[in-house]
């Protein structure tokens, strides 16, 4: 358990310094002049002219050379400092911390219910292999895992916001906000999770143990759950780790068509407004969640597998 948690902040150290600074690259070598951007945001086209761009330039240390720029953020950050944003003025860890909780109750529902919807279905298709539920459940993996997550949130906003009027389409007032994006990322999720515990579970149906189970007189129920779902779940755990990629690229899509004030819709904005250390404040967030999501899921593979605990 220590030798994990070692590493993982030894990942989460390497991810803040390798996104920092793409970030810091990227955002400089973007075409045009941030300086009129920003103090565009700020005043409003109309009052624009070049002694407005000039006077916020050197406001923000914009003309200073990049290497002095980079050098200051860095030591800015060894002190928790994540700077102010060029927009708002606000303190950046100020508004990361009133975003990343949003994202943190999406990411989390969306996650839950990928393992509600996923395993179970993949669970069942692995028990009853060939049957027509298995052949249906193929399709409607593929089908969904092909499918975009901006083509399925914006298929659920027309269905369920516009037509039937069930629920909200934007913006975050309760728990209603959250269906359509949360069902909108754990769809994607489960669509390949259920693939992966069907495989598992068929696998396990062919074992030793599991037939001796069944031969003892034990339930089906009691068999699938003591010695068919735990054992499956290995796999699937495993493979979640991967799809947090997935989750947290999705978070950025899903956000910005949805409203959903998180993370992902701020740096959308960041980019747009040309705000350096919002950019940079949110991408290390979002490498951040990844770092965690991947703790989580290595700590679920240690719980439901012994040996790993032993080898650790």
């Amino acid at each position: 358990m220590k030798g994990l948690i070692a590493t993982r902040l030894m990942q989460l150290v390497a991810v803040i310094l390798i996104v920092g600074t793409l970030s810091f690259a990227l955002m400089y070598f973007l075409p045009g002049d941030p300086a009129l951007r920003i103090a565009a945001g700020r005043y409003g086209p109309d009052m624009m002219d070049n002694a407005i761009s000039d006077m916020v330039r050197a406001e923000l240390g914009l003309d200073q050379p990049i290497l002095v720029r980079f050098l200051s953020w860095m030591g800015d950050l060894v002190r928790f400092d994540l700077g102010h944003s060029l927009v708002t003025g606000a303190p950046v860890i100020h508004e990361i911390g009133l975003q990343l909780g949003y994202t943190l109750w999406l990411a989390v529902t969306a996650f839950v219910l990928s393992l509600v919807i996923g395993p179970v279905a993949g669970a069942i298709a692995g028990l009853f292999p060939g049957s027509v539920y298995d052949r249906v459940m193929l399709l409607v993996a593929v089908g969904l895992r092909a499918v975009p997550p901006f083509v399925l949130a914006i298929l659920f906003m027309m269905v369920f916001g516009v037509t039937l009027r069930w629920l909200p389409t934007a913006g975050f007032g309760g728990w209603e906000n959250l269906v359509l994006p949360s069902f909108t990322l754990a769809l994607g999720l489960a669509a390949m999770s259920s693939r992966v515990m069907r495989d598992a579970m068929m696998g396990v149906a062919s074992t030793p143990y599991f037939i001796h189970a069944r031969y003892k007189g034990l339930s089906d129920r009691a068999v699938v759950m003591r010695h068919g779902v735990r054992n499956a779940s290995l796999p699937v755990v495993t493979y979640l780790g991967l799809q947090m990629v997935y989750l947290v690229e999705g978070v950025v899509v899903v956000e910005s068509i949805f409203a959903f004030p998180g993370i992902g819709h701020a740096l959308v904005h960041a980019i747009i407004a040309r705000d350096v250390p919002m950019v940079q404040g949110t991408a290390l967030a979002m490498g951040g969640l990844f770092v965690l999501l991947n703790s989580v899921v290595d700590l679920m593979c240690l719980r439901l597998d012994p040996r790993l605990r032993r080898a650790a």
